[in-house]
């Protein structure tokens, strides 16, 4: 086989059940690094589908396009509508690497 001949890996085509992409994204969120987290999010929203997650999150699909590409700067809000359209929620854990980490 040629390497012109192979594929490139597409993350999206790894994401086929809920369980996957919930771990998936929790990765992306526990490093903490907000480029990877808008690349996870926009890996989810092509397995998802771009039209049903925009359909989902009241953001136009093109908008949820350009937040998600690599150029994109999404809102906060943005991101937290794409995780509820997710069906999932953000929560706080303390930081265990960090001496000033706040417990409740």
């Amino acid at each position: 086989m040629k390497l012109s001949e192979l594929r490139e890996f597409d993350a999206a085509e790894a994401l086929k059940d809920d369980e996957t992409i919930k771990h998936y994204l929790s990765l992306a969120f526990e490093g903490g690094d907000s480029r990877e987290i808008q690349r996870a999010l926009g890996t989810v929203a092509r397995a998802r589908g771009m039209s049903t997650l925009a359909r989902e999150s009241g953001i136009a699909r093109e908008a949820l396009y350009r937040a998600l590409s690599d150029t994109g700067n999404p809102e906060f809000a943005t991101i937290m509508k794409v995780v509820g359209a997710l069906g999932l929620h953000l929560t706080l854990a303390p930081n265990s690497e960090s001496p000033n980490a706040v417990t409740a």
